[in-house]
Formats: structure tokens, C-alpha cells, sequence
């Protein structure tokens, strides 16, 4: 990784900023979960990640039909579409170690709390409900996390452009990364994002992306990358951050490969 270098205000504090990448960090697909079989997305995942000082922790966020903002990687919680479930209805059915479905104020305030490590990787889903939608989700969350001072701490990635592009309206600094994988790193620079974050198989297809990222200062991330022959691969080629569901074993695979 590069070395940690205070660059410019959204930097965060102590650590590092999506603009000044790493190399190889480990993100946490929804949280330090599979381990200690804990609940994907909620509160106690996010906590292990924190408390393992991983470089960051990916996290889902969907907007309810009354507005709130929750954590959720899929589009229905315990089979109800959640944007189009009020939040006291979704919260009448627990997570498997009791927890109930965290907002982002909660989920967002305890990323804040001991944490000197982990970068919050926030995914913005696209709307099952329209685009408009789904864009006016990001920004209600750039406002959120403001509202807690958490921005500093937090980037934003979405498989949607347009909420990337209408989260960028709202906020100049904030570093962006792109998940669909179908527009090259300079196309996404000229776009003002940040990062293209793939998944690792449209990197085998198009190798010549790596390089034209580095030479762009484009930051590179994969996901989800769970096997140790492919987070080799990743490793050699120095992507900034690789996702996965096993930040334990990919901290092994970054020893082994030092």
C-alpha cells in the first residue's frame, strides 16, 4: 500500500482515504461475519470488523416506504419487499442473534464508536421501485451520515451510476466507487468517480483495465473474493482493496505472499 499520508479533509482520521488507496487493504463484505456465524450486515458483524482493525466494512442500505434508512444486503426481509414495508413492520422480525434491523443513524453511530481502522464502505441498492428513487436514497444517506459526522469515515459505492452521480451533486469530496463493471476506469474518472470496485472475473476479461486504473489514479477493488487462488491473483496485480467474505483468510494469503 502506499503510505498513510493526510491528503485533504475528507481524509480519514489517522488512517487513510479511498483517494489515497492501499494496497491489497481488506474490506469485509457485509461485515466480519462468516467466522463466528454472525448475522450479514448487522451491528455485531460490523463490530468485528472493527475489532479485527480491518481496512474497511462493506455495508447495503435500502430506503422503507416510510422513509427510514436500513441495513439490509437484499430487496425483501423476512419475504417483505422492504421500500415497500414501514420500518415497525420490518422490525417486528429479528436477526438470528436478536438483533433488530439497524438503521444507518445506528448502524452508522456504532462505526464511529472505537474505531481508528475501518473505512465504512456504504453500498447505495438500486430501487426495485424506480431510478429516482434509488438516487434520492443516496443522498438521504450523505445527509445521515453527515448529520453524525461520520463522512469523513465513510465512501460510497453503488452498482446504480446515477446514484453515484447525484450522490457527487450533493457532495464534492466524498470518494465514489462504480460496481456494475461495464465502463472502463477512464470513462468512470471522466464521471468524477473515484474507484472501479468489479467483480474480480471482469478483471480476467479485461486485464488491461488494471493498468489503465493505475495510470488514471482510478482505485481498483474486486469483490467478492472468498477462494485463495483468486486473491492471489489479486495480490500480485496490487488492486488497492479486495472484498470478501474471508478477511481471515485473505490476512492470511497477504502474509504468506510479503
Amino acid at each position: 500500500m502506499k503510505n498513510f499520508k493526510i491528503v485533504s479533509s475528507v481524509v480519514f482520521v489517522l488512517v487513510f482515504s479511498f483517494c489515497n488507496a492501499q494496497k491489497n487493504a481488506i474490506v469485509a463484505h457485509r461485515g466480519a461475519w462468516k467466522k463466528n456465524n454472525l448475522p450479514e450486515n448487522s451491528i455485531a458483524s460490523l463490530r468485528h470488523a472493527i475489532d479485527l482493525k480491518l481496512p474497511g466494512s462493506e455495508f447495503d442500505v435500502w430506503r422503507t416506504a416510510d422513509d427510514s434508512l436500513v441495513i439490509n444486503h437484499d430487496a425483501h426481509y423476512n419475504k417483505m419487499l422492504i421500500e415497500e414495508t414501514n420500518y415497525a413492520d420490518l422490525i417486528k422480525f429479528k436477526l438470528s442473534n436478536g438483533e433488530k434491523l439497524p438503521t444507518l443513524h445506528e448502524y452508522i453511530s456504532e462505526g464511529k464508536r472505537n474505531n481508528k481502522k475501518t473505512l465504512l464502505v456504504c453500498e447505495i441498492k438500486p430501487s426495485e421501485i424506480s431510478k429516482e428513487r434509488g438516487q434520492k436514497t443516496g443522498v438521504a444517506a450523505v445527509e445521515t451520515i453527515k448529520k453524525i459526522k461520520a463522512d469523513k469515515n465513510t465512501c460510497y459505492i453503488s452498482f446504480d451510476y446515477d446514484i453515484l452521480k447525484a450522490i457527487r451533486k450533493v457532495d464534492a469530496k466524498t470518494s465514489l466507487q462504480y460496481l456494475e463493471g461495464n465502463k472502463s476506469p477512464k470513462e468512470v474518472k471522466a464521471a468524477n468517480i473515484n474507484g472501479v470496485d468489479y467483480h474480480y472475473s471482469v478483471f480476467q476479461k479485461h486485464p488491461e483495465w488494471i493498468q489503465e486504473a493505475k495510470d488514471n489514479k482510478v482505485i481498483l477493488n474486486a469483490w467478492t473474493v472468498n477462494e485463495a487462488a483468486d486473491m492471489d491473483w489479486l495480490i500480485e496485480h496490487k488492486f488497492n482493496y479486495i472484498t470478501t467474505n474471508e478477511p481471515e483468510l485473505l490476512s492470511e494469503r497477504l502474509k504468506i505472499k510479503k
